[in-house]
Formats: structure tokens, C-alpha cells, sequence
């Protein structure tokens, strides 16, 4: 007895996204914890996932894998530019902390952070708002640095106005040889931003999917509202806007590189991202789960090792 042999006629009967395949998920998540590593197909040659026995190892070496990539650009002399996301999060105390041990400035760093809540009009809280993604940033990274921050004109926002100018943005800097640097998590819905699995049935096909820039006031997953009620709002759904301004495939498939992190272990044994993590590294490309083309692309997926599982029945 599992989901797939008790949903039809139940309340998820139709919830999740039309294009998500149960069985193949599943699948993907049966595998020993051991063989989580083993290198796929559709994997870029240099992809690899990095196991961490705890959050601490996990954002120590985001941090400086975040660090590395603004000394190494620094010290070529060409500028670089960064998808930033706000969850995870703990990495940007780290490099910070890098960054001004090694002396590094910002000044040739473009941030682009890749989603902010929003309204039906795609409005936005106002950046002093401590649920405003901007708040977060500015508190978490930007202010932190110091001297040695991102000049305030290279720090971009998901609001309504700058956010359909990301494309052009993101084209100028990299025709001047700058690369582009996009960091994530990997959502409960295996969004990538807030990229959404379900948008995936507005596309006839990957091709077209994978040129969508970006989009306003974005319809999010109740699946997704609730990850975050979970994470961001101590567990107060009712705090949680539904619906958001989002970069999309056609701005982090152009990715030069990544750093991805998946922390979502709550403790006592319970997580929320395992299914997400082994559906990510096994599934293979596909626009019903966004975050499937990740491993595509060179860099590193920094997850906590107990995400691995094994994923079986645990009653807590």
C-alpha cells in the first residue's frame, strides 16, 4: 500500500503537477544512500555532489565555495555575476567572513537575487519588511561586508520594474566577460528560484521551457507555501504570500556555473528534501521538475548526508 495505489479518487487525486511521473520519482528515491554520488549520464562532467555530516560543514563550505568563485574573478580582472537565493542562507555568513580575511572586495560583483514574494500585481514588501527577501540579503550578505560589499547600484531586486531586466542585464555583463554564478536550493516541489513544476504544462516542449527569463507574480504550489511556512514563518502558513516574481530557466540555464545547497533536515530524523535531492541527481532532465537540469550544468550540490536516507518509514 503506498501513494500510488490509494490516490486515484482521494483529495491529491489532481494536486500535483500533470506531468509528474510517481512511479519514476519513487524509483528515484529507492536507491542505498551509498550510491547517491554515482555519476549519471546526463550529468556535466563537472558536477558534483559534495556530502556534509551537518549544516555547519554544509554552509562553511558553500560559504567559501561563494568566496572562491569572487577571489578567483577578482584576480583575473573581469567581473562576475551572481543568481542569489535566499534559502539557504547560512553560507553568506561564511563569505563574508572569507572575503574579508582574504581581503577581497566586491566591487566588480553583480547580485541578482532570483525571486522576492509579491502580490497579484507582482508588488513587493518593502525592502525594510524582515519577510522581504531584500531584508535578507542586505542583513545577511550586503551589510556584512563592509567595506567590501557590492556597490548598492549592482545589487538587484525581483520587483515588478528590474526584474524583466535581468535578461539584458545578465547579457551585457557577460559579452564584457564576466560569468554567471547562480546559487539555490532545491525546493519541496523541485523548484529552482521560484520556478514552478506545475508551469511546465504551458510549454509544448523543454525547448520552449527553457527560454522563459522570468516571471511576474508567479502562481506558487500550496506544496511550496507550506516548505516555506515550514522554514521561513515558523510554521504560520498564514503569513506566507502565495504568489511571487521569479527568474526562470532561460536566466540559470545559462548558468557558467553553480553552487547549489540542500539543508532540509529538521530533526529528531525527520526531513522535508530527501525525495527532492534524489529526484534531482537520478530523474534525468525534465521541465516538470526544474530542478532535474541542475546536474547539467558545472559546479557543486552541497546536501546534508541524512538527506541521503535511506527513505523509508521512520514513525517519529
Amino acid at each position: 500500500m503506498n501513494f500510488m495505489r490509494t490516490v486515484k479518487g482521494s483529495m491529491l487525486d489532481g494536486f500535483y503537477p500533470a506531468g509528474w511521473n510517481m512511479d519514476k520519482i519513487d524509483s528515484c528515491c529507492s536507491n542505498s544512500p551509498e550510491s547517491i554520488d554515482e555519476r549519471q549520464p546526463f550529468w556535466n562532467e563537472k558536477f558534483v555532489p559534495f556530502s556534509c555530516s551537518d549544516v555547519g560543514e554544509l554552509d562553511v563550505k558553500m560559504g567559501h565555495e561563494i568566496a572562491v568563485q569572487i577571489r578567483k574573478s577578482k584576480d583575473q580582472g573581469r567581473k562576475i555575476a551572481f543568481i542569489l537565493p535566499v534559502g539557504p542562507m547560512g553560507m553568506y555568513k561564511w563569505a563574508v567572513y572569507f572575503l574579508k580575511e582574504w581581503q577581497v572586495d566586491c566591487k566588480h560583483v553583480y547580485g541578482f537575487n532570483m525571486d522576492e514574494w509579491s502580490d497579484e500585481e507582482g508588488r513587493t514588501l518593502p525592502s525594510d519588511n524582515r519577510g522581504s527577501f531584500q531584508y535578507a540579503m542586505e542583513q545577511a550578505f550586503y551589510g556584512p561586508l563592509g567595506e567590501y560589499t557590492v556597490p548598492e547600484d549592482q545589487r538587484h531586486f525581483a520587483t515588478a520594474d528590474m526584474l524583466p531586466t535581468y535578461a539584458e542585464r545578465i547579457a551585457a555583463l557577460k559579452a564584457e566577460g564576466a560569468e554567471l554564478v547562480t546559487v539555490f536550493g532545491i525546493g519541496r516541489m523541485m523548484h529552482i528560484a521560484f520556478w514552478e513544476p506545475h508551469f511546465g504544462g504551458e510549454f509544448s516542449n523543454d525547448a520552449d521551457w527553457s527560454q522563459a527569463t522570468h516571471r511576474i507574480a508567479a502562481q506558487l504550489h500550496p506544496l511550496t507555501i507550506e516548505q516555506n511556512a515550514i522554514t521561513s514563518f515558523k510554521s504560520r502558513t498564514t503569513l506566507v504570500p502565495c504568489r511571487a516574481n521569479t527568474i526562470g530557466p532561460g536566466l540559470f540555464l545559462q548558468s557558467d556555473y553553480i553552487i547549489g545547497g540542500c539543508d532540509g533536515a529538521l530533526g529528531r530524523g525527520m526531513q522535508w528534501q530527501g525525495l527532492s535531492l534524489w529526484t534531482t541527481l537520478r530523474h534525468g532532465p525534465d521541465r516538470w521538475l526544474p530542478s532535474t537540469f541542475m546536474p547539467t550544468l558545472p559546479g557543486k550540490l552541497f546536501f546534508l548526508n541524512e538527506l541521503a536516507g535511506p527513505l523509508e518509514a521512520d514513525v517519529n
